[in-house]
């Protein structure tokens, strides 16, 4: 379908599911455990998660502590999203229209119609990555020369990842081939990889995959020998450990995988690191991971909002703290003026299939349609494992001829540290 008018990102629906968009979402909501409460759950969860972190964003953990203690809850008396759930809203509405028909093209135009093109705003808090796609939109470049700019490997895509999570539940793969083709417009690269991850991890936690299972399904999708693969193993084994406390664990984690003299901290292999880090040190608990993800600093509403994608996901919006959930509201269009009035919940109805009372006399074909497309799916799983086992044995045949790497510092795609620039430690 071209688009030429209207809201590229406005979703094709009808009935009570386009009653849903831009309204009050219905507080009962679908039954515990189903896929429309899982779903609920990942992205209150992702929102929730934001909200929490934004107060101590680019903070290290000792300041945190001394500001606040430490954070239990939310410190702001009017607490909101910043542009990690403004950007979330935006893919998932995109989402909800193309399904997997998505292509870059439609990404591009909806970027162009409902962002770079608009005067009204000036995107407060947009990431480097996404002012750098702006910018480049803005002087006519397309897809994929949009996303080179010099914030390419940052965490703008993992931060509205789980959307495609959320629709592709139970299909890692899918969800992390669909998250790449919203990503060609604004990243590339380690941006890329930190963002299939995270859609794939939320797509095996919305069939109650373990927490295990679930990194595991965030490792299948981005190459091993890959710094984001690096980063989540450090942060995920270093969470597993036995400490003596809580503060002992966060530091651990966050020594595995933080460059501390890099002066930005949005990357996206440390941000998804620390996030799967914080998910596995909290075995999959909601409350526990995004704490620790919170506590931990450096990107923390970031790193809080993935680590709420996946908890929710796993548990369900139930297991999101009553207080929490209910000072989410719709978003106010700080960042994505465009987004003003959506709530995550209409979202997560957008994108999960309908209730069985509400499904028509054509569910037998849709359930045959679903079997082929997870067959599928895993097929394309099995051949990315034999690709990526090809692939391992040639970094280590590639190492083995090399000799080792200098200690201290993730080989790969690691950027460089500019002369001159600030540091902080």
């Amino acid at each position: 379908m071209e688009l030429t008018a209207g809201n590229p990102a406005e979703p094709r629906t009808n009935g009570a599911r386009a009653a849903a968009v831009r309204g009050a979402p219905d507080p009962a909501g679908p039954a515990r455990g189903s896929l429309g409460d899982r779903a609920r759950g990942a992205l209150l969860g992702l929102a929730v998660g934001d909200a929490l972190g934004a107060p101590a964003e680019n903070m290290r953990p000792s300041e945190i502590r001394r500001r606040w203690g430490r954070i239990e809850g939310f410190v702001s008396d009017d607490p909101a999203g910043t542009d990690d759930t403004e950007y979330a809203i935006f893919s998932g509405l995109l989402l909800a229209r193309h399904g997997s028909a998505l292509t870059v093209t439609h990404v591009e135009r909806a970027w162009h119609l409902w962002i770079a093109d608009l005067d009204e705003g000036p995107f407060r808090g947009a990431g480097f990555s996404e002012r750098g796609t702006l910018e480049n939109l803005r002087r006519g470049l397309a897809a994929p020369i949009s996303a080179q700019h010099r914030h390419a490997w940052s965490d703008g895509l993992a931060m509205r990842a789980a959307p495609f999570g959320v629709f592709a539940a139970g299909r890692p793969a899918e969800a992390a081939r669909l998250v790449a083709v919203d990503g060609r417009v604004s990243h590339d690269g380690e941006g890329i990889y930190g963002g299939q991850a995270v859609a794939a991890g939320v797509a095996a936690a919305m069939t109650g995959a373990g927490v295990t299972s679930v990194i595991a399904a965030a490792l299948s999708v981005v190459p091993m020998d890959s710094w984001t693969a690096r980063s989540l193993r450090r942060a995920v084994t270093a969470a597993q450990h036995p400490y003596p406390d809580r503060l002992t664990r966060e530091r651990a984690v966050r020594s595995a995988v933080v460059i501390g003299g890099y002066p930005w901290t949005d990357l996206a292999p440390e941000a998804v690191g620390l996030a799967f880090g914080a998910f596995a040190a909290a075995r999959g608990d909601f409350r526990t991971a995004v704490l620790t993800a919170v506590n931990m600093g450096r990107d923390a509403d970031t790193t809080a909002a993935v680590a709420g994608a996946l908890a929710g996901a796993l548990q369900g919006a139930s297991a999101i703290p009553r207080n929490w959930a209910d000072a989410i509201g719709p978003v106010r269009g700080s960042c994505l003026p465009s987004m003003r009035g959506y709530h995550v919940l209409d979202i997560a109805e957008l994108l999960t299939p309908d209730e069985p009372d509400e499904r028509g006399g054509d569910e037998q074909d849709r359930d045959e349609q679903r079997g082929n497309e997870q067959a599928r799916d895993e097929q394309a799983q099995d051949r990315h494992a034999r690709d990526q086992q090809a692939r391992d044995e040639q970094s280590r045949d590639r190492q083995a001829r090399s000799g080792p790497p200098e200690p201290g510092f993730p080989t790969g795609d690691a950027p460089a540290h500019a002369p001159g620039t600030a540091v902080l430690r």
